[in-house]
């Protein structure tokens, strides 16, 4: 199911890239039909809404409430394992712990030439937060994407969600009740995402949108962003794994599996200098993928978007992460926080043998909302500061005007641009 290869071998840096690349060009058919979702709940609002609801959901909004109200929101925890509900809980109050630490204050100071300066920072007015649905509950993305924003003080944060049938799963209200969710739009879909965007009858507008989805969905934030903001094009799901012997080869197995069973288009990369416990990690996947439930969408993930590379040492493997800048990187790895200044790429970093990718999905407290698709070079978790806006202040004197206010027009007229010239010695002359 999933390939060796060594940096001794020529190709291998193809095969890579073929991984890295596999999720950048959106197919033609499904790009298409995203616009044709657009351009649609754009002009018609709720009747678009409420047709493609039909379709892609099973159910008539116009015979079902498409909001889902605090009532039932609340009710869903007596449905729930209470064990589940200190699970969720418990995950609740370490995710709003750590995004604490995110929190930015406005600051103003006035510089040597008496110039007021500063930065006013400013929650968004209104957010929307997709959480995915379908067969399978996201408790955890509901927690992980409305915390930061009430840590940030969004005033309104406008949930939406597919549910197919019209049915929802009670955990996933029991985590909204948790972070203090009293409205859920049964909506789903890019259709959601150009409500959100646009707004219709019964969906307001936001101003920005965050959560994953899938392509249908990831596709539109792509063609709105700019109409509204967006959190981060998410792709598929990504594990890159850096191993040495002392790694347990049935723990590196089961890591890889737990994210190819996300998805047909997820990664997972073992790196190595180990080839006997390369072998025998690709042996104990094959004994473990035939007990999976989503054992089809594993082989296909591991199939054509696995791959265990052989490397030299440690060193090569952190310098080709660092080119892969996976969405998650566990160094299973001896002394593994020593190697932390030599990771330059990465969404999550997991550090040594006890640190389970999926800690950080759930319990961690870091946010579970990252960048794929090479896109740590450039993006960051997602944060408190995701939903916040910054105003520069600038104040000046007469006097601070009179040192600094010909030097501006000096520049200007040097872009041949005269009004913003005079704009500044007509105040000069008072």
């Amino acid at each position: 199911m999933i390939k060796t290869i060594s940096t001794s071998q020529k190709g291998w840096k193809d095969k890579i890239s073929r991984i890295i690349d596999r999720s950048r060009l959106v197919p033609p058919d499904i790009d298409l039909k995203v616009r044709k979702i657009i351009d649609k709940v754009k002009a018609q609002g709720d009747k678009a809404l409420f047709d493609y609801t039909l379709v892609f959901d099973g159910f008539d909004p116009k015979d079902r409430s498409i909001v889902i109200e605090a009532e039932e929101i609340s009710s869903a925890l007596s449905k729930i394992d209470p064990q589940l509900i200190t699970a969720l809980k418990e995950a609740a109050y370490r995710i709003d712990a750590f995004h604490q630490h995110e929190i930015q204050d406005s600051w103003i100071t006035t510089d040597s030439e008496g110039v007021i300066l500063g930065q006013k920072i400013s929650p968004i007015d209104r957010v929307g937060v997709y959480i995915p649905g379908g067969k399978n509950a996201f408790p955890s993305t509901m927690l992980m994407n409305v915390i930061p924003a009430r840590i940030a003080g969004v005033k309104d944060i406008v949930v939406t969600t597919p549910t197919p049938k019209g049915e929802i799963n009670p955990v996933l209200l029991a985590a909204a009740h948790i972070v203090g969710v009293e409205k859920i739009y049964r909506i789903g879909g890019a259709q959601a995402i150009a409500a959100l965007a646009y707004g219709t009858e019964s969906i307001p507008k936001v101003d920005k949108i965050v959560g994953p989805g899938n392509i249908y969905v990831s596709h539109a934030k792509r063609l709105l962003y700019s109409t509204v903001g967006i959190d981060l094009v998410a792709g598929p799901s990504e594990i890159l794994i850096i191993a040495d012997k002392g790694a347990k080869t049935h723990i590196v197995a089961m890591d890889l599996l737990s994210q190819a069973e996300h998805d047909p288009m997820a990664s997972a990369i073992l790196l190595t200098p180990d080839k006997s416990l390369a072998d025998d990690v690709l042996k104990q996947i094959s004994i473990e993928v035939s007990s999976m439930p989503r054992e089809k969408i594993i082989k296909q993930s591991l199939m054509n978007h696995g791959v265990c590379v052989i490397t030299k040492d440690i060193d090569e493997a952190i310098k080709i992460s660092n080119r892969v800048a996976p969405e998650h990187l566990e160094l299973m790895i001896e002394n593994a926080y020593e190697y932390l200044d030599e990771i330059e790429n990465a969404g999550a970093i997991f550090l040594g043998y006890h640190t389970s990718e999926v800690l950080g999905d759930y319990i961690a407290g870091p946010n579970h909302t990252l960048p794929t698709g090479r896109a740590s070079r450039f993006y960051s978790p997602l944060g408190v500061y995701d939903f916040l806006k910054r105003s520069s202040i600038i104040g000046f004197s007469e006097q601070a005007l009179e040192k600094l206010g010909p030097m501006a027009a000096r520049i200007a007229r040097s872009e041949e641009l005269e009004a913003h010239a005079r704009s500044v010695e007509y105040r000069l002359k008072g």
